[in-house]
């Protein structure tokens, strides 16, 4: 007897052959033949998407033309080929697919359902509604769910953050305010005969000069902790700077107060913390990807709450004495998901991921968010400095590898499966997908670090600027003061030698600008003299 074994496009060959006398013969090996299955999977990063170029952002082909796609699912399926030594097709899909009204399914569960494929290897979650039309396997992937991924929002620092504290008006009240009281106290101690300069039989001591300066001066540095110094002592002076000081506690109060507020504002990273905070909020709109299980997910929330309050009103409205004590004048259960679900199709939602992530991104002060597979968010984070998972995860589900109903690859794809978890293989691939993060390369704030130099930078700036002024006021008044003293030293000078009829006459002329007798003195001067003495004799006196 002799076994042939041929295929469609072969010529027999012949592999064993046996007889009674020598038994069973073998000629060639022979190979199992690979099995061959067509597997679906759906977008979805990092777990399977199409490989773009890096120039021209097109998708790479492969050598049969079709898109070449990677990620956690295409080195999955290429490791249960190898350990199960099969042969497969991908067929690639953007929608996983929803159940319709006549109760059949879309996308690649309508697929795997009706025999298209034979099995989906994607970022499926495993529901109650799914397995009414395929079945699932073991999970591959840890208990994932929802979350949301809001713009991290834009820290506006100012080197000059305190000034922003108060308006420009209030800046401006408040420089007139200091302007108007030191004119007012000179005035004051101008003119009041009770003050230190009009009442010196009283204050025999040296008391302070309230010049118009020193007017100014007291106002500025009353501003400061150390107060301004000596007060006035005229009564009607001290009313007015006791006014002024009240004015001056209270603006020092709100500008310390303000300026806190604003500096921890500025430090405040995300406004909302919790799906809950969102709902009850309105400056941050929110969405989901249409038809996507998050979509599913709030839609089929919205239908409990509606069915729990059909059946309160119910038991409310009934008579009957054994349900009197479910009757309650309020709706004991908060109504959240329907209030989600509306405020969501009012912002309208995203037709993909990506453009739901670009909305994010473009949103500068944080105005928009997506609720969206908790995953998927992490690895966009992971990837963009710009983007923050706030909240926690909820709804939380498996992914798994769905077959189709009663398909004797259930049990063998489980066993695998549970054999990769114990070579802790989906630890590796998580790691090669999740850890290759760009935060490294984000720039790093922590919230407690502390007031940064951005934000009082200013103070710093305006100290240096004082520095600077008295350095340059101090050139000014050594140069005004030598100046001054080579004047003198002239004068001086000049007074050499003139002799004591005319000193006086001299000195007189130069004091009142009579220039022309100056000139004409120092003539007279450089004269010598032709007498050896002058007798003078007082008027009236001569003899």
């Amino acid at each position: 007897m002799d076994w042939k074994i041929t295929s469609d496009h072969t010529e027999p060959k012949l592999y064993a052959k046996w007889d009674s006398k020598t038994g069973l013969k073998k000629y060639r090996k022979i190979e199992p033949i690979k099995r061959f299955f067509r597997i679906g999977t759906g977008y979805s990063v990092p777990f399977a998407y199409p490989v773009l170029d890096k120039k021209t952002n097109e998708p790479i082909l492969n050598e049969d033309g079709t898109e070449k796609w990677e990620g956690y699912c295409i080195d999955l399926i290429d490791r249960l080929a190898q350990d199960m030594n099969f042969e497969y097709e991908l067929s690639t899909s953007y929608d996983y697919g929803v159940k319709l009204k006549n109760g059949s399914w879309s996308g690649l569960v309508g697929q795997l359902a009706t025999g298209k494929i034979d099995m989906i290897v994607g970022a499926l979650t495993m529901t109650s509604e799914r397995e009414e039309v395929i079945d699932f396997v073991a999970p591959y992937f840890e208990q994932t769910g929802f979350s949301i991924v809001i713009r991290k929002p834009f820290r506006k620092t100012s080197l000059f953050k305190f000034m922003t504290v108060l308006r420009i008006e209030v800046w401006i009240s408040i420089l007139g305010a200091l302007c108007l009281t030191a004119i007012m106290i000179w005035l004051l101690e101008k003119y009041s005969p009770y003050s230190a300069k009009n009442n010196k039989d009283k204050y025999s001591y040296p008391c302070r000069d309230f010049s118009l300066r020193e007017s100014f001066w007291f106002a500025v540095t009353s501003f400061t902790p150390q107060g301004g110094g000596e007060a006035p002592k005229a009564l009607s002076s001290r009313t007015l700077v006791a006014a002024y000081w009240l004015f001056v506690v209270l603006m020092l109060a709100t500008f310390t107060a303000n300026l806190a507020a604003f500096l921890t504002v500025e430090r405040m990273q995300n406004p909302v913390q919790s799906l809950k905070q969102l709902a009850r909020q309105s400056r941050i709109n929110y969405t989901v990807v249409t038809d996507s299980d998050t979509h599913a997910y709030f839609r089929n929330m919205k239908f409990a709450e509606e069915t729990l309050y059909r059946v309160w009103k119910e038991i409310t409205l009934n008579n009957s004495a054994d349900q009197s004590q479910y009757r309650v004048w309020d709706y004991p259960i908060k109504e959240q998901y329907a209030h989600i679900l509306i405020a969501m199709e009012k912002t309208g939602t995203v037709a993909t991921p990506e453009e739901g992530f670009r909305k994010v991104s473009e949103s500068e002060d944080a105005e928009f968010a997506l609720i969206h597979d908790a995953l998927e968010i992490k690895y966009k984070v992971y990837q963009d400095c710009n983007l923050t998972e706030i909240g926690e995860v909820f709804a939380e589900q498996p992914y798994a590898i769905a077959v189709q109903q009663g398909s004797h690859l259930n049990e063998e794809i489980s066993r695998r499966i549970l054999d990769l978890q114990s070579d802790r293989y989906f630890e590796g691939l998580t790691s090669k997908f999740w850890n290759s993060t760009k935060k490294n390369k984000c720039d790093s704030y922590d919230e407690d670090e502390g007031i940064t130099l951005e934000s009082l930078g200013g103070v710093f700036i305006a100290t240096l600027v004082g520095l600077l002024l008295a350095m340059i006021t101090l050139g000014v008044e050594v140069f005004y003061e030598k100046r001054k003293k080579s004047k003198v030293v002239k004068v001086k000078e000049d007074n050499v030698n003139i002799p004591a009829v005319l000193k006086d006459e001299f000195l007189i002329a130069k004091e009142f600008g009579n220039h022309k007798a100056v000139a004409k003195n120092k003539g007279l001067i450089k004269t010598k003299p032709k007498v050896n003495y002058i007798t003078v004799y007082p008027r009236g006196q001569l003899y």
